[in-house]
């Protein structure tokens, strides 16, 4: 995968976290204004939370197996520079 694609990759997920808690948001308050029962806003809210900590932890998911290849590409690339200095050397 080249450098643009990744590049590209990375701002798409940039992006993609705000639009979803900002989505979270505005599903609170819609939840929040809502003319329901205690009980069923209740209700509501419990499952808007759980749906927002599964989303949470997907994304810290993502973001940590992203740091995790660019490290191992950043590396790898290090060592394959290094080497080839070595013999030019």
């Amino acid at each position: 995968m080249d450098k643009k694609q990744k590049t590209k990759e990375t701002k798409g997920r940039s992006i993609l976290v705000p639009f979803l808690l900002s989505g979270l948001a505005g599903a609170g308050i819609a939840l929040l204004l809502a003319p329901k029962s205690g009980k069923e806003l209740r209700k509501d809210v419990k499952h808007a939370a759980s749906k927002t900590g599964e989303k949470v932890a997907s994304t810290i998911r993502e973001s940590r197996n992203a740091v995790t290849e660019a490290l191992v590409a950043g590396k790898q690339a290090f060592l394959e520079e290094r080497d080839r200095q070595i013999k030019a050397a």
